[in-house]
Formats: structure tokens, sequence, C-alpha cells
């Protein structure tokens, strides 16, 4: 029986690109927290990371719409914006691959 063995590097794909974007967002949300509307920031963000939104990529892109809505309104921490735009970049490179 063969055993599978752990590759020993990874290829950077779109997706994981989007998947780390999503996590320093959560992180700079979390490191500047407390602040006005932060918990509804990391539960919109937590959905955007869910499983059923990287599922189907409109549900995330409305997700994401709506962290965007919430940390402008705010005037959220400098960081949290840069990192709501690199998500932005990174799903529309998953969205419209370029070739």
């Amino acid at each position: 029986m063969a055993f599978y063995e752990e590759p020993e590097g990874y290829e950077k794909t779109a997706l994981s690109g989007l998947q780390g974007a999503w996590e320093n967002l959560r992180s700079a949300v979390v490191e500047n927290h407390p602040f006005p509307e932060s918990h509804r920031l990391l539960f919109h963000i937590d959905k955007g990371m869910s499983w059923e939104s990287v599922r189907d990529l409109n549900r995330m892109k409305s997700a994401l719409l709506l962290v965007q809505n919430i940390a402008v309104t705010i005037q959220a921490p400098g960081d949290i914006l840069f990192w709501v735009e690199a998500v932005w970049e990174n799903l529309e490179e998953v969205l419209n691959p370029s070739d």
C-alpha cells in the first residue's frame, strides 16, 4: 500500500492569494480591535471566508462589498482599508484570470 507524501513545496494559486488576503484583512481588524463596528467587520469577514462563500464567489463578493461599505463608513484604520482593497484585487484575479 502506497502512502501519500506531503509535497515539499506548494504552488501559489489565485485562490491561495485570495485566502491569504482575507486572513490578512481579518488580522488587521483583530489587531486594531476594539473600535466602533469592529465586531460587525469580523462577523462579515468570517462570512466572506466561509465555506459557503468559497463555493459561491458571488456570495463572497457580496460579503466583501458589505465589509468595504462598513470600513469606509466608519473610517477604519488605513491598514484595514489596504487589506480590503487587496481582497478585491485577489477576488478579481480569481473571477477574471489572465491567460
